[in-house]
C-alpha cells in the first residue's frame, strides 16, 4: 500500500478505531470496577489491572500500525504486521464473546464487532 494509497487509509481508519475504542473502554473503569462492590482491595486491583489492560492492548496495537504505515507503507514487514494485528484484534474479539458479550453491558456487546471490523479493515489492508 502507498501512502496515500487505499491500503494505508483502510490501515489509518482501522487504528484511529481501535485507538478510539480502547479510549471508550478506558473511561467507564471507575464505574465498572464500583459494580463488583464490595470486593477485597487485591481484587479490585486485578480488575483495574485487566480491564486497563485491554485499553492499553487496543493504544498500542494501533499505534503500531500508524507507526509501520506512516514510515513504510509499502514493506512487506507492514504488510505482516497488518496481518498479525487483525490476529490479536479477532482474538479480543472472541474472548470478548465468549465472555463479557455474555452480560447484560452494552459496550462488552459492542466490543466484539468493533474490533473485528478492525481486523477487516487490516487484512483487506494487506491484500491491496
Amino acid at each position: 500500500a502507498q501512502p496515500g494509497s487505499m491500503g494505508a487509509t483502510l490501515a489509518y481508519v482501522a487504528a484511529a478505531i481501535t485507538g478510539l475504542w480502547g479510549v471508550a473502554h478506558a473511561v467507564p473503569t471507575t464505574q465498572v470496577v464500583a459494580g463488583f462492590q464490595p470486593i477485597a482491595p487485591d481484587n479490585r486491583r486485578v480488575i483495574l489491572q485487566e480491564w486497563l489492560a485491554e485499553a492499553v492492548t487496543m493504544w498500542g496495537l494501533a499505534a503500531l500500525v500508524i507507526a509501520v504505515t506512516a514510515v513504510d507503507a509499502d514493506a512487506t514487514v507492514t504488510t505482516w504486521v497488518y496481518r498479525v494485528v487483525a490476529g490479536i484484534l479477532l482474538a479480543l474479539a472472541a474472548l470478548t464473546s465468549a465472555t463479557g458479550a455474555r452480560t447484560a453491558v452494552i459496550w462488552f456487546k459492542v466490543c466484539p464487532a468493533l474490533l473485528s471490523g478492525s481486523a477487516v479493515l487490516l487484512l483487506v489492508a494487506s491484500f491491496t
